[in-house]
């Protein structure tokens, strides 16, 4: 299956105890889900692991991963990022999006003229950001995520409108 019809879920953000047991950063609004959506890939697919949660742990939750027997083991994963085919995961209602989805999307004014495309998305606590770059930006611009500032998303067109607010203009 192409990477593109993949999602980044979580990633392994190192050991946990001597058993081969990992620490997980989940991407999911529920941390827990990680676990519900089947076999988790490697970004380039080539290694699978199926996952049995243990307990939450301080930046995480701490796993099992089919496959990783030992501390070296698992400290070899750290950063590995843990995959899902699309096609496993929920539909979401027409006002939420995956940010895989977000991501090179061409960010436009109101009036129609392009401001850059969006680079990626940061979220702090207090909601999402878009990360929007492009030629004619001197510097990366950040906005918030919300329908005041972005009142349009069309991924089929695979762009959208940026109403930015006063001064970032």
């Amino acid at each position: 299956m192409p990477p593109s019809d993949r999602i980044c879920v979580g990633a392994i953000a190192g050991s946990f105890g001597v058993a081969g047991e990992v620490r997980l950063k989940s991407f999911c609004t529920e941390p827990a889900d990680i676990a519900s959506y089947g076999p988790l890939f490697t970004k380039d697919g080539s290694r699978s692991f199926t996952l049995k949660l243990i307990r939450p742990v301080t930046g995480g939750v701490g796993a099992r991963l089919s496959g990783v027997a030992t501390k070296e083991e698992a400290d070899a994963l750290k950063g590995t990022g843990l995959w899902v085919d699309r096609t496993r995961l929920p539909a979401l209602p027409d006002d939420e999006f995956y940010h895989a989805d977000l991501l090179g999307l061409a960010a436009f004014d109101p009036g129609g003229v392009q401001i850059g495309t969006v680079l990626a998305i940061h979220n702090h606590g207090a909601g999402d950001l878009l990360e929007l770059g492009g030629p004619g930006l001197k510097q990366s611009l950040v906005v918030p995520f919300t329908l005041a500032v972005v009142p349009a998303v069309d991924l089929a067109a695979r762009r959208l409108i940026v109403d930015l607010p006063e001064g970032l203009d």
